[in-house]
């Protein structure tokens, strides 16, 4: 399940892609208007500047705008940032491999062989969505599967 940290990120690069042309964003502007806890907003683009997608400007006229181009920020690495692994259990993750206790047999474990297919089909989807990507389909109320990703 997404968490809300990931998903105030999201809401975030959102906001600041809609207003890149209006220069800095206000941390204040952007908890207001997005509903989002100041303090854990302030938390999550640190995070998101200390890996380069943000870039901040202190003084009159700062605030976070995107350092990266919407075309070149990855949906699934910022969960990933924010979240950690994808994988809906360990045994299957890429980055936070772990075996499951209860395993007698990962090779025929049939939780294990379905939910690699899981993590699979989300990580297609996030790896290969910009952006730029939810952008366009939010403007024209489209799912991600109506496009070919």
């Amino acid at each position: 399940m997404l968490t809300k940290k990931a998903k105030y990120a999201l809401l975030a690069l959102i906001y600041l892609a809609k207003h890149q042309n209006e220069g800095p964003v206000l941390i204040e502007r952007l908890a207001t208007e997005e509903k989002i806890p100041r303090k854990f907003l302030e938390r999550i683009l640190l995070d998101l500047k200390n890996v380069g997608i943000l870039q901040s400007k202190k003084g009159k006229g700062g605030g976070y705008s995107l350092q990266e181009s919407t075309d070149k920020i990855v949906i699934g690495d910022v969960i990933r940032l924010m979240d950690g692994t994808i994988a809906p259990v360990p045994c299957v993750s890429k980055t936070a491999y772990a075996k499951c206790k209860e395993c007698n047999d990962e090779m025929s474990c049939a939780i294990r062989i379905v939910m690699k297919e899981v993590r699979d089909a989300i990580a297609g989807i996030l790896d290969s969505t910009s952006l730029t990507d939810m952008l366009k389909m939010a403007n024209n109320g489209k799912r991600a599967s109506d496009y070919a990703i």
